[in-house]
């Protein structure tokens, strides 16, 4: 008699969605809690001002630089780093209770915190998000209306050195602008190829 086949629920993945300011990284998110994807997200910890329409615990902790400070001082990120003039850090609390729950963990981090991820666990998926062009991105940044003329031009400047970065990650995807769920629907794609890979692995 054959031996059945292990169908044992494959471990859970630690996902890093990254790219640079402007590609649609928290849209994308938010778009994956909205259609039920079974996933934790880990929300990070950030010392920028709360733009309109932002939830404290929901899309980041807001605190204050002297909250950020405690928390270095406490020893209680796994990670952190100056973005834009601003600090922005990964909770450890938010990380444990993201492995305990048997779910996918999910984080939403620029590429020097996606970087630092794969650092500190190789077994991470990076997927990256651009969109289509140079100047694509410059116009959704100015439509956001969040940026000073300097601030813009700082982000653009980093965009361009993040692009560099690209071999550093698993996947590229372009988000085309109105095709969210295109977007979403391809990382759903990866996501569940990678789970099929590690049961192959195992």
């Amino acid at each position: 008699m054959s031996k059945p086949f292990d169908l044992r629920k494959p471990d859970p993945l630690l996902i890093v969605i990254s790219g640079p300011s402007g590609v649609g990284k928290d849209s994308i998110v938010q778009r994956m809690i909205e259609r039920g994807f079974p996933f934790h997200f880990v929300v990070t910890a950030t010392t920028r001002d709360r733009r309109e329409n932002e939830v404290h615990g929901r899309d980041y902790w807001f605190v204050s630089k002297d909250e950020f400070a405690r928390m270095i001082e406490k020893n209680e990120l796994i990670e952190y780093a100056i973005v834009y003039g601003d600090y922005k850090g990964i909770p450890k609390a938010q990380v444990r209770e993201a492995l305990t729950s048997g779910k996918d963990v999910v984080m939403r981090l620029d590429v020097q915190g996606a970087e630092s991820v794969r650092k500190l666990a190789p077994e991470a998926l990076l997927i990256f998000i651009t969109c289509e062009s140079e100047d694509e991105l410059e116009r959704r940044l100015r439509e956001r209306k969040t940026e000073t003329a300097d601030s813009l031009s700082l982000r653009i400047a980093t965009a361009r050195k993040e692009f560099q970065r690209l071999e550093a990650f698993d996947y590229v995807i372009v988000n085309h602008d109105f095709h969210l769920d295109e977007t979403v629907d391809k990382v759903r794609a990866i996501i569940s190829a990678e789970h099929c890979a590690c049961i192959i692995a195992r």
